[in-house]
């Protein structure tokens, strides 16, 4: 590989305890375990950069080293082969990855590699919503179970100057005089740059200007106060997975869907609480009907609310 990824400048860790640098990687790059061998002293090297929403990292441990970790969860792992050689090994397969090729993980594989004693590895890790805000920026429609990229393996010849790409980006980050909304103009090309070359589940044709917007959403909850409306079911309706759904509502309401959901019905039952020709017996049958069925905690919530519990505003309007 002949592009240069992060220089001397970028170095945390040179000729370190393998061990210590794995504490930082958990730190930084993601949570981990590695094995080495019983025998030797192996001396390990680190360099970091964090860079918008990306870290970037090159490791070697300085001897062979098998790394396990259960699904990383919210972040997609890149990793470009320098030297040496990787042993990868998730559901049933295997590859043994070589200098040129480029090991794509997602979020809910599993990781089981095993590093060569002389493998030196670039590592960029993207968080999921990075790849996500980049479909919406293309109008295409996230599935429902989450962005997937489907091979692993991945030649870095065919990827179109992926690895100048990341170059570049090393020495932006390395410069450190970037603004941020140009860091993450930066991001945002990875993503695309990603999503536009390797094999995925999305499917660009099925755009999402059919998908129901946030107006839309918060009409329907609206006219569905008295129901109980779950998580998945505005996810179906809003033709997103739940994880984008969250990212909705947090971008929009600055709430999680469950707590602006209890947020409407709240302010639902005090308009109707607070006017006099409205037709209410009680208090607790107002709350029931919006399917509040624990009274005190109805009380506190509509009192952090609003300042005064609901039976005074019941009051002060009869």
């Amino acid at each position: 590989m002949e592009c240069r990824l992060l220089n001397d400048q970028s170095r945390v860790f040179e000729r370190a305890d393998p061990y210590r640098v794995s504490d930082y990687v958990n730190e930084y790059v993601g949570s981990h375990r590695i094995r080495l061998p019983t025998v030797g002293r192996p001396e390990a090297s680190l360099y970091h950069r964090r860079f918008a929403e990306l870290d970037l990292c090159r490791i070697s441990y300085g001897d062979s080293v098998r790394v396990t970790s259960t699904a990383l969860d919210s972040i997609y792992h890149l990793q470009l082969f320098i030297n040496g050689h990787c042993l990868w090994r998730c559901r049933g397969e295997e590859h043994y990855f070589v200098p040129g090729e480029m090991l794509l993980i997602n979020p809910d594989d599993p990781v089981d590699l095993t590093y060569s004693n002389d493998c030196d590895k670039f590592i960029v890790k993207l968080p999921v919503s990075l790849l996500e805000a980049t479909c919406r920026e293309h109008r295409w429609l996230l599935p429902k179970e989450g962005i997937r990229f489907t091979s692993a393996r991945n030649d870095l010849k065919a990827l179109d100057g992926f690895v100048s790409l990341m170059a570049l980006i090393c020495q932006e980050a390395e410069a450190m005089t970037s603004l941020p909304q140009i860091q993450e103009h930066y991001a945002r090309i990875v993503a695309s740059k990603l999503l536009s070359l390797l094999k995925h589940n999305v499917d660009p044709l099925a755009t999402c200007a059919q998908a129901t917007s946030f107006e839309q959403i918060s009409a329907y909850i609206d006219s569905h106060l008295a129901h109980d409306i779950s998580v998945e079911q505005l996810a179906t309706l809003a033709r997103v997975s739940v994880r984008s759904l969250y990212a909705l509502f947090e971008r929009h309401a600055n709430a999680s869907p469950r707590d602006y959901i209890r947020q409407r019905k709240l302010d639902h039952i005090h308009t109707i609480l607070s006017d006099p020709n409205a037709q209410v017996r009680s208090v607790t049958e107002i709350a029931l009907d919006h399917g509040f069925l624990h009274l005190g905690r109805f009380s506190q919530a509509y009192r952090q609310r609003f300042g005064e519990l609901p039976s005074e505003t019941f009051k002060r309007h009869r």
